[in-house]
């Protein structure tokens, strides 16, 4: 075979990398479950690590890399703010959510904006999931 030949090779013959082999496949909307529980369920998981009151493992499985390392070193911090209150304001917050905010910009992303009430005050969190190896992932997470 010819150099001009293998260039000429038609792509569904190309060989593919092991790292999109072995990476997370995308999933289509119509193979997930409704996103608006899955929004709700991870803000709600957010908020109580931050608050202190739930272990950062419990949300590995729904979020990237890169998501678990930001929750993980913005739990550090607020423990470490946590140490430093008096003794009053230990107590650990109700966490709830107040509602929740979809929209869909392309075929397997949602994006989302839910409100959730800490105490006594009302926090937005945004969030990305994206539809991976047949179940929603949260690609971003910021809780503003």
């Amino acid at each position: 075979m010819t150099r001009h030949s293998l260039e000429s090779e038609p792509a569904r013959h190309r060989r593919v990398a092991d790292i999109e082999f072995f990476d997370a496949q995308p999933t289509p909307r119509s193979e997930l479950p409704d996103p608006i529980d899955v929004v709700k369920r991870l803000a709600l998981l957010a908020c109580e690590i931050l608050a202190g009151s739930r272990n950062l493992d419990q949300i590995a499985r729904w979020v990237t890399d890169d998501v678990y390392r930001l929750i993980a070193e913005r739990s550090v911090d607020a423990k470490r703010r946590r140490a430093q209150t008096t003794e009053s304001s230990l107590k650990r917050p109700n966490v709830s959510v107040v509602s929740a905010h979809v929209c869909e910009p392309r075929d397997g992303i949602v994006e989302a904006v839910v409100l959730v009430r800490i105490g006594p005050r009302t926090r937005a969190v945004a969030i990305r999931l994206e539809g991976l190896d047949h179940r929603w992932r949260a690609s971003s997470l910021a809780l503003l």
